[in-house]
């Protein structure tokens, strides 16, 4: 009878244990996994804090001279691709318009006389051999009539400058026979140089009087409006920005030290400040910049110079959102 307590006692201790050595087999499983998934995942993990949103910006200009007579579209509103954004004063460019369609028609009735000469010019020379041939026959007629002392000398020496005079007025005929055909011959009047010279300033004209509205080049919302009613503005000047928010991404600057695993194509987590709560967006590494923010600086540092420091420097890497 008194030793059943002592054997209760042995077992309970040996369940005891047997309990603390499995709870230890626990701890150092979940230990040893712990260690192998911080040594091949999260050892690898890169995270930083100084990444920011990113996107185009479309600077939209005038491609004509004018005067902002109105504006269509405000910061922070959205517009669509081929919306009319600014106008401006078509005055000018529909006199220019009027102009080249004045030209146009002008050369097209230039081109018209040109050839009309040129068949005039070719019956100048059919009348000029009439007058040599005229002149040849007279000429033949008196010399004969010479030697028999029938006509004077003189008569003879007339008809022969005549005949000179005639073949004279021939070639000039045709040489300007040739100059009016060399304007004319083979082309059309639509194909003539001129008109073509013609039609290609009032094409421009057109062209230009239709971009004396601004239109929007893609869908966006508008930013950086420096354009006012009244100013006068000449192609190229910014007038405003469209950023289009279809197409964002991420410039996460890593240290250099930090870019050892990171890979294009690899899988990235990017959480939004601008939300509360833990909101995270999926995506993946698109690209590394091929230098550092100070390579591209607008002054950027002469490592050369005696007083150099070094600094950890970091590259952005581009990731682009799912």
């Amino acid at each position: 009878m008194s030793d059943s307590p002592t054997a209760s006692n042995g077992n309970g201790n040996g369940k005891r244990r047997r309990l603390l050595l499995v709870i230890a087999d626990i701890f150092a499983v979940a230990g040893i996994a712990w260690l192998a998934l911080w040594w091949f995942v999260f050892s690898l993990r890169e995270v930083t804090d100084d990444a920011y949103v990113n996107g185009n910006q479309v600077i939209v200009s005038s491609q004509v001279p004018g005067t902002v007579t109105e504006i269509l579209a405000d910061d922070t509103q959205r517009v669509n691709a081929g919306q009319v954004l600014v106008k401006l004063d078509p005055t000018d460019s529909d006199l220019a318009l009027a102009n080249a369609q004045s030209a146009l028609a002008q050369a097209v009735r230039q081109v018209r006389q040109q050839t009309q000469m040129a068949g005039q010019y070719d019956a100048a020379i059919a009348a000029r051999r009439e007058n040599l041939a005229r002149a040849q026959a007279d000429l033949k007629r008196r010399e004969p009539l010479l030697a028999e002392h029938a006509v004077a000398p003189e008569e003879v020496a007339h008809a022969r400058q005549a005949v000179v005079d005639a073949q004279a007025a021939l070639d000039a005929a045709t040489r300007q026979s040739a100059a009016a055909h060399a304007l004319v011959d083979g082309t059309t009047t639509a194909e003539n140089p001129l008109v073509q010279q013609a039609r290609a300033a009032y094409r421009e004209a057109w062209v230009n009087d239709h971009r004396n509205a601004v239109v929007a080049p893609i869908s966006g919302y508008v930013a950086q409006r420096s354009v006012q009613v009244g100013s006068r503005v000449q192609p190229g000047a910014p007038l405003l920005t469209i950023v289009p928010l279809h197409d964002l991404w991420v410039d996460a600057n890593f240290k250099e030290s930090q870019l050892t695993h990171i890979r294009i194509g690899q899988v990235a987590h990017v959480h939004a400040d601008v939300y509360a709560g833990d909101v995270t967006f999926d995506g993946r590494v698109e690209g590394l910049a091929a230098g550092t923010g100070g390579a591209f600086a607008l002054l950027p540092a002469q490592n050369a110079s005696g007083n150099w420091i070094k600094v950890v420097q970091r590259v952005p890497v581009r990731i682009a959102l799912d």
